[in-house]
């Protein structure tokens, strides 16, 4: 479908032949499996076949971004695809612009792409950076586009605390968002059964409130009752403490933004797009724990 096209119709009474990526991790695969439950066909492009589910009404097809020929032959006859952005890399950008390039010679009609809150080209959060590149590629693309810019998982905010029981970073007490990946793939559902009413828009998926990062703690003290503090780290100790791993410097400064672009609030802004999209209230932190 693309920007020009009208009415309320769903993919699946259009005959919309759709495709999904990522559909092996925690979004691709929500949404992936909402499709199969509604009855919707799909593709399913995937880089590892043996992880891909096992999905009614779904063809597997392998096609990493960076291969081309795959992608533009998996894409082939594909009017609607659901892209996932790509596993952090040094060349995530040329990746994407690899696969983006595929989907217009296979004549995609319409990109909703996974993008981030305050995609931008100067963003703190050095990975924000790449979205914007690949925004950009999309709306030269020549397909219809839909970007659904993503906070921060709240999802993974109890994966940062250390096993000493400490939420360590480098943010202040600056504030996020975070937003739910369950309230994240129900967005992208939405938008994917009705993508015309979507096109050229960009929506900010957040939580319904933002929370400084001692309040994260406190959060997940008070639900889970496992005990967790916040210290805001400096700069210097956050760079130390990453670097520890043996990981590349542009993932270490990757890492460390993820709290500064929380410092500098640049993540801070709540949205109504979760609830406008989905007809429900988005999900907060503490309704997240105790699921």
């Amino acid at each position: 479908m693309t920007s020009s096209g009208t009415g309320s119709r769903t993919s699946s009474e259009t005959g919309a032949r759709v495709a999904v990526t990522g559909a092996t991790g925690q979004v691709g695969g929500r949404v992936a499996r909402g499709l199969a439950s509604a009855g919707v066909e799909q593709r399913l492009l995937v880089r590892d076949a043996s992880r891909a589910p096992d999905l009614p009404g779904a063809t597997v097809h392998v096609a990493p971004y960076a291969d081309g020929d795959a992608a533009r032959r998996a894409l082939q006859g594909v009017d609607l695809l659901f892209m996932v952005s790509g596993s952090e890399s040094a060349d995530r950008v040329e990746q994407h612009r690899t696969f983006v390039e595929a989907a217009a010679a296979a004549g995609v009609g319409h990109v909703v792409y996974t993008s981030f809150q305050g995609a931008s080209p100067t963003a703190t959060f050095t990975l924000a950076r790449d979205h914007h590149a690949t925004e950009q590629l999309l709306r030269g693309s020549g397909a219809a586009w839909t970007f659904l810019r993503d906070s921060f998982y709240a999802d993974v905010l109890p994966l940062f605390v250390g096993d000493d029981g400490v939420l360590r970073g480098p943010a202040g007490d600056g504030r996020v968002a975070a937003v739910a990946q369950d309230d994240v793939a129900a967005a992208a559902l939405a938008v994917l059964r009705d993508p015309a009413a979507h096109a050229g828009a960009a929506y900010d998926l957040t939580g319904p409130e933002a929370l400084t990062l001692e309040e994260v703690a406190e959060t997940i003290t008070r639900v889970t009752g496992r005990a967790v503090t916040y210290r805001d780290e400096t700069l210097e100790e956050a760079r130390a403490s990453r670097a520890a791993y043996g990981a590349p410097d542009w993932q270490v400064e990757a890492w460390v933004s993820t709290y500064t672009a929380i410092a500098a609030g640049e993540v801070a802004r709540t949205s109504t797009a979760v609830a406008d999209l989905t007809g429900r209230p988005a999900t907060s932190l503490a309704q997240l724990l105790a699921r």
